[in-house]
């Protein structure tokens, strides 16, 4: 009677311990066992461009998965699902014959392959339902789109950075089933919808989007440079009509893609800007009324900065007499570096500041680099000299596109930006921040005229328009601290008509053999389709 009353006393003890002690671990053990929870995927939201055309839109797929607890027929089942999905045949053949009971065997299959594939009704083969993307207009605007991952969650470009707004939220089902795998009829069954994510209209153009595609990646073919960029906006508002850089990728080709091709380098890269900051130097110059365009100055034909000394590209071997006006038409490095030493290091180094140079320039996307910049207490002998005429900073190209959209616009950078709206709700981007008086960008403007229809920029020239444009031929930085040979960022930043601009347009070629007449070509190309494509009337 002791030993039964003891194996009771056990029995008690081992049942309060499953029945209370352990009662929520056990349970969640046979839940995890018995229950299966699968993920219903929100419908990720579309992105528009401003005109309602559609850029990147989410359909459902579904993905395919084995139980192979269920499979009947190993290989029947490994010749259909081999040829529903295309994964390689070995592959698929491990997968079918592994343990478990949930193996996926490729994830987001068009519905119709997949549809295909269940007629076959065989045993083991799971389905799930899925989201995935789609663009009706291929790879256009693949960089500033980005991509997302199996599970519709955004990795880079505007796929990224609004990804909480495009996400939405993902429901679950819940289905019991039984120690093989398979489903009990009448079982446990829970299901939380899915709230699908909100769609948002860009401020890109398909149009204006395809011209500057095609236009930049013929001019890097045509010159041979390593890549470029293309920015095309809308400088009284910072609306980005266009935006890519060349090489690119198919974001549906994710393996065969480079990962700097991804990258939008106008916004993630940074280079020395050359002659076109020369634009900004005016500005601070006018602003300050140190000097105004019809100041004349002695420029010799070379002059020391630094360690350094610097020519102008005519090679010239005697001085000239060049008002600021020359200067810009000419884009003489000399007669920039007086008009830098006119302003002062410390004015200088304050427009520097003010022009957001250094800083980000606010734009929606991910990864602005902010290259490297000086401040005042860094200077040393030879940098006025040099950024005077843009080298010796390095800065991204979206930063030089807001502080000269800042001229064409009278004085006022605005922010650039892709987001325009979702659910009918425009997006406030602020006033603007004012950089230099109108009158200084006035007067900036006017030189740039001048550069493009008698100077260095008569390659921009657009028929029937008047255009402001300022050239740039940087040097290329070595490792060793010194400047490439034949190795240059070609540029051309221009807007029109240039008195009332309604695009501003900055072509970049990072490493052409030659000057900065490689990027003309591609700039009067985007700008005379960005002025049809608005319908802005002829000025001249």
């Amino acid at each position: 009677m002791g030993f039964i009353g003891l194996g009771l006393g056990l029995g008690v003890f081992r049942l309060a311990d499953y029945q209370i002690v352990e009662a929520d671990k056990l349970r969640e053990r046979a839940d995890a066992r018995r229950l299966l929870a699968q993920t219903l995927y929100a419908k990720r939201g579309t992105i528009y461009d401003r005109n309602g055309n559609v850029l990147a839109s989410s359909v459902e797929c579904r993905n395919i998965a084995v139980n192979p607890q269920l499979v009947e027929d190993v290989d029947k089942t490994v010749s259909a699902l081999v040829k529903a999905t295309g994964i390689d045949k070995k592959t698929c053949r491990k997968l079918v014959e592994s343990d478990g009971t949930w193996v996926y065997i490729k994830r987001q299959v068009d519905e119709d392959d997949a549809a295909a594939l269940e007629k076959k009704n065989l045993p083991g083969v799971l389905f799930e339902q899925a989201m995935k993307r789609v663009y009706p207009y291929g790879n256009l605007a693949s960089q500033v789109l980005g991509v997302v991952n199996v599970d519709n969650d955004g990795l880079t470009g505007l796929e990224k950075q609004y990804n909480k707004l495009l996400t939405g939220t993902n429901g679950t089902l819940v289905r019991e089933r039984a120690r093989d795998g398979s489903y009990i009829a009448g079982g446990a069954y829970k299901k939380v919808a899915a709230v699908d994510g909100v769609d948002i209209v860009t401020t890109l153009d398909v149009n204006m989007q395809r011209a500057a595609e095609d236009a930049l990646a013929e001019a890097v073919e045509k010159t041979k440079a390593k890549n470029g960029s293309a920015l095309v906006t809308d400088p009284t508002t910072g609306e980005i009509l266009a935006a890519c850089s060349y090489p690119t990728y198919d974001q549906t080709d994710l393996e065969n893609a480079k990962t700097e091709d991804m990258n939008l380098r106008l916004v993630t890269d940074a280079y020395e800007p050359g002659s076109v900051f020369k634009t900004l130097v005016a500005g601070a110059g006018f602003d300050l009324g140190v000097v105004r365009s019809s100041t004349s100055f002695e420029v010799p034909a070379s002059i020391k900065v630094g360690d350094d000394t610097v020519t102008d590209a005519d090679k010239r071997d005697y001085a000239m007499t060049m008002d600021v006006r020359e200067m810009m038409r000419r884009s003489s490095n000399v007669g920039f570096v007086l008009v830098g030493r006119k302003i002062g290091a410390d004015d200088f180094a304050a427009y520097v500041d003010k022009w957001g140079i250094g800083h980000s320039s606010g734009v929606d996307f991910p990864g602005e680099s902010l290259g490297i910049v000086k401040e005042r207490d860094q200077y040393d002998g030879a940098t006025l000299g040099s950024m005077s005429f843009g080298q010796a900073l390095s800065v991204s190209p979206i930063e030089i596109a807001r502080a000269v959209g800042g001229i064409a616009n009278g004085g006022v950078m605005m922010t650039p930006h892709f987001y325009k709206s979702s659910k009918g709700d425009e997006k406030d981007w602020g006033e603007g921040e004012r950089a230099i008086s109108e009158d200084a960008a006035s007067q900036v403007t006017s030189c740039m005229q001048t550069v493009v229809s008698e100077g260095t920029g008569v390659g921009g020239a657009v028929d029937g328009y008047d255009v402001a444009g300022k050239t740039g031929t940087a040097e290329r930085a070595d490792e060793n601290g010194g400047y490439l040979k034949e190795n240059y960022m070609s540029s051309f930043m221009g807007f029109a008509p240039a008195q009332s601009p309604k695009v501003l347009c900055y072509i970049t070629l990072d490493g052409t053999p030659s000057g900065s007449d490689a990027a003309a070509v591609p700039f009067q190309s985007i700008m005379a389709n960005a002025l049809d494509v608005l319908g802005i009337p002829h000025t001249k």
